[in-house]
């Protein structure tokens, strides 16, 4: 009875029983960060009297850190505490977060008092407030960080026993996680704009607490696995353990090479491969290494041969990662810069409707949704037909580069454009010009997307072995994250350096800001041909065929 009892718990926890809930809480999440996140620009300079360039730069912090901060959550999640706990401590931090940004809105002694134009009687702005503010920011980035990528892992974790199920999680989670940051980037944006900062705000906390609560709903369907500790963690053991014997001179048979705890028959044995030989010593087995039942005895001084192959296969593929850095970067400072361009240009669509600055991201997100699903449907099996072979991943990221600083040019003539108008019309800071002449680049760019993040993705999770899988969307977002630093550093250097970048960019050149990134990215785009003429893929097969279509 009792054996009885225990299969079917056993039955009642994990599986898509907790699908509502996981999807529920990436849904509330995500609906309460990018509700601020994609308006925080307009709010700086609205509410703070922050100068639009600094307001600028600290929106590519937050998304930086945003992008950054899940991987540091994985780490130590799958370090220390477990998914469950990190998205719940996590959910409770950007609750606080969210809650001090509401309150800037609502209590007149947390934001600065307008100033009328003209007036010599302003109050000074009060150093408590800023603090206040960038505190919230900080807490709310951080909270829902620590969710993005745990909420994800646990959703996985649930249909560990059917792959073809956790396929079709990932799919409807990221349909979801897309949908949200749609509806917050319009729906949310235009209640700050055209309500009040206060309503928006606080819708966010409401959907922060919603997604908290269902989530801890949910605990008793959870199946909960305990830490196993991080795949970096090996990595630095390759470092410090090839170190550590480099005195060691290197054998030339597999005999003297560690092949991991389960004993390895000497017909299946393998060498560790000629490049980076340096490492092959941390997989030297020297007397006192290892204990009577195969298992090491100092973890930091020996590794396996698979842990030290695993570690070349991360340092072959980094060349062409970093290729990608400054394609990015352009994303990171287009994004910023066009909702100034977009605060400085006619909003109207018809008399009572007018779009919310910082909602002119959508069409990027729009653009790729939706070529995404053209890829699939006619020009991947297109290319297929025509060539016999499949468009690779490397060829999908060569595109993107392309397309990237096509949209970076386009971008640099609609902004030319603007500023003629504007010359013509001195003494106005509302450029009598729509705003939907910033959609052509947006569209480009939102394509370019569509081509190269898959194909980063596609590229990492094939060539990565299998027990470095999960490494596929951290190389994305550690990517994105540091890319969103670059652009604040770019945008830096020309501010410091030139006067292209004032407070008021009608009196600036940011058109000329575009044209450099236009030859940057054309240099980058060489630099990654280079990179990817010399890769050798490491699972040819998988390129052959994985996206092949399917064949009946």
């Amino acid at each position: 009875m009792e054996a009885a009892s225990k299969a079917q718990l056993s039955r009642s926890i994990g599986g898509w029983i907790t699908f509502p809930f996981i999807i529920a809480s990436i849904v509330g999440l995500t609906l309460a960060f990018g509700g601020w996140s994609f308006n925080l620009i307009v709010y700086l300079i609205q509410e703070f009297d922050v100068e639009s360039i600094d307001a600028a730069q600290i929106s590519n912090l937050v998304n930086g850190a945003g992008n950054l901060i899940p991987v540091l959550a994985a780490i130590i999640t799958d370090s220390f505490l477990g998914s469950f706990s990190a998205i719940w401590i996590s959910s409770i931090i950007s609750l606080l977060g969210t809650i001090l940004l509401a309150l800037t809105t609502t209590l007149d002694s947390l934001r600065p008092k307008p100033c009328e134009v003209g007036s010599t009687s302003c109050s000074p702005k009060s150093r408590i407030q800023y603090i206040v503010l960038y505190a919230a920011i900080v807490l709310a980035t951080l909270g829902y960080g620590g969710t993005r990528s745990t909420l994800l892992t646990i959703g996985a974790d649930q249909l560990v026993d059917k792959p073809k199920d956790q396929g079709i999680f990932f799919n409807w989670f990221y349909f979801f996680w897309y949908s949200a940051c749609l509806v917050a980037s319009t729906a949310i944006v235009y209640v700050e704009d055209n309500v009040s900062w206060k309503a928006g705000f606080f819708i966010c906390v409401a959907c922060n607490v919603v997604a908290l609560v269902i989530f801890l709903m949910g605990s008793r369907f959870y199946a909960k696995f305990k830490p196993e500790g991080s795949p970096f963690t090996s990595f630095i053991r390759v470092v410090v353990a090839s170190i550590r014997k480099r005195q060691v001179t290197l054998p030339s048979t597999n005999e003297h090479f560690y092949q991991g705890h389960n004993e390895v028959p000497k017909a299946l044995a393998v060498l560790p491969s000629n490049t980076f030989r340096f490492l092959n010593r941390a997989a030297i087995v020297s007397e006192g290494d290892i204990k009577s039942d195969g298992s090491t005895i100092k973890r930091w001084r020996l590794c396996s041969v698979q842990e030290v192959e695993d570690f070349k296969t991360l340092i072959r593929i980094l060349p062409l990662w970093t290729s990608s850095f400054f394609l990015c970067t352009t994303i990171g400072v287009q994004s910023s810069l066009s909702i100034l361009q977009a605060l400085a240009m006619d909003r109207h669509l018809g008399p009572n409707f007018q779009i919310p600055a910082g909602s002119i991201l959508v069409f990027v997100q729009i653009s790729t949704s939706l070529f995404l699903a053209l890829f699939d449907k006619f020009l991947f099996p297109m290319w297929h037909n025509l060539t016999g072979k499949p468009l690779t991943p490397l060829q999908r990221i060569g595109v993107g580069h392309v397309l990237n600083f096509v949209s970076m040019g386009i971008s640099a003539l609609v902004e030319s454009k603007r500023l003629n108008v504007a010359k013509s019309h001195q003494g106005s800071n509302i450029v009598p010009m729509s705003v939907l002449w910033l959609v052509p680049q947006l569209v480009i760019v939102g394509i370019a997307e569509a081509f190269h993040f898959p194909g980063q993705v596609s590229l990492y999770y094939q060539e990565f072995p299998i027990t470095l899988k999960n490494m596929a969307t951290a190389m994305i977002s550690v990517l994105v994250g540091i890319a969103f630093y670059l652009a604040t550093a770019v945008i830096d250097i020309v501010r410091n350096t030139t006067t292209w970048l004032p407070g008021n960019i009608n009196n600036g050149r940011m058109d000329n800001v575009y044209w450099i990134l236009v030859v940057g990215g054309v240099v980058n785009f060489g630099y990654y041909v280079i990179c990817s003429w010399y890769y050798k893929y490491q699972n040819l097969m998988e390129v052959d065929h994985s996206d092949s279509p399917n064949e009946e």
